[in-house]
């Protein structure tokens, strides 16, 4: 991978939205996380952007977020591209274990890459999630236009009374969908390259997810 590719910030991410009413067997009277140390596994990993050996989930100390880190995750066109590489995507199926008597939500997510795309190309970011069993996808995208040589950033943030919550007392998992995709526009793809990548200084991109909490009953 050459060195621009590596030049990119960290921390790709999906967008937290409203799927469904919230759980009504849980109150609302806790904030704190639990105590107990939470753990994320991943059953499941599917996708161009996303090969097997090349993602990996980390928890925070304070189990207020955790961490899904990939590290081959780029979409372009043009010079050196092969007709399938203007989009990458990545399905995980996460298997949160979370400790007895509490339930979690997706409070906010950031979204952060390196995009080099020429004038009139254009790079885009999507990202949903639903937790297994729910008939309901939330999904937001993000649209980046050129000429841009730099990192790109999205945050979004979900109010208290939208959040979704996983089932109380139910082992469900929580499925990630993202997707990059780069159109070349008018510029010429057969003496230009355009790229969108998820990728850090040390070839690693962080999806981070903040995480709320609330006692179940």
């Amino acid at each position: 991978m050459s060195r621009v590719l590596l030049a990119g910030g960290a921390a790709a991410a999906i967008v937290a939205s409203l799927l469904g009413a919230t759980n009504a067997s849980a109150k609302t009277t806790s904030f704190a996380p639990p105590p107990e140390k939470i753990t994320i596994d991943i059953a499941t990993i599917n996708g161009s952007g996303c090969h097997p050996g090349t993602a990996a989930v980390a928890v925070s100390e304070d189990n207020t977020a955790f961490t899904v880190t990939y590290s081959d995750y780029l979409a372009k066109v043009g010079v050196g591209a092969s007709p399938t590489d203007f989009r990458k995507n990545c399905q995980l199926s996460l298997v949160v274990h979370v400790p007895q008597g509490f339930t979690y939500a997706i409070a906010s997510t950031d979204h952060r890459g390196f995009a080099s795309l020429e004038p009139t190309a254009i790079g885009t970011q999507k990202a949903s999630y639903y937790f297994q069993g729910s008939p309901l996808t939330a999904s937001r995208t993000h649209n980046f236009r050129g000429p841009l040589n730099d990192n790109w950033q999205a945050t979004n943030t979900t109010e208290w009374g939208q959040m979704v919550w996983a089932p109380c007392g139910v082992k469900r998992n929580f499925n990630v969908n993202t997707e990059l995709r780069v159109s070349p526009g008018l510029s010429d793809r057969t003496k230009t390259t355009s790229f969108m990548t998820m990728d850090s200084t040390d070839g690693a991109i962080d999806t981070i997810y903040r995480l709320a909490w609330k006692e179940c009953v």
